[in-house]
């Protein structure tokens, strides 16, 4: 068996190029780019071995009462790897991941994840059409 290569910065631009829609702002550990109608942002630090993926939601102001238990209900069963956050007064879906141990097919379904947790917002609060133990 043939051990998989570390991911890197150099890796992570060769599949950001590939993927995005729009390439907005580029350099080795920074990423702005559109993707399926969605602004995201990957942001690495190669020394300290982490990187995350991230996409604004909506302000934080504008979140009702009844969102927020509902996000962190999700954040429990129905946002699997990528979750909801807050930063700057934003609202976010955001995956964070050891840089090194991730393999390039995780990487691409974190971004899915990430547009999905977005775009149901409001709605289903999922990443993905399964739900962590939920009925089959």
């Amino acid at each position: 068996m043939i051990a998989p290569a570390y991911m890197d910065n150099s890796r992570l631009a060769e599949l950001i190029k590939k993927l995005a829609d729009t390439m907005i702002e580029e350099q080795l550990g920074y990423w702005k780019f559109e993707y399926a109608d969605h602004l995201l942002f990957v942001i690495t630090d190669e020394s300290h071995n982490r990187m995350r993926i991230i996409s604004p939601i909506i302000a934080i102001d504008d979140v009702k009462a009844d969102e927020w238990t509902a996000m962190m209900r999700a954040n429990f069963d129905r946002a699997l790897d990528a979750r909801y956050c807050v930063n700057n007064d934003t609202l976010w879906s955001a995956y964070i991941h050891p840089l090194q141990e991730l393999a390039s097919q995780q990487f691409l379904d974190a971004i899915d994840q990430v547009v999905v947790l977005a775009a149901n917002f409001g709605t289903s609060y999922s990443s993905s059409n399964l739900v962590f133990g939920g009925d089959e």
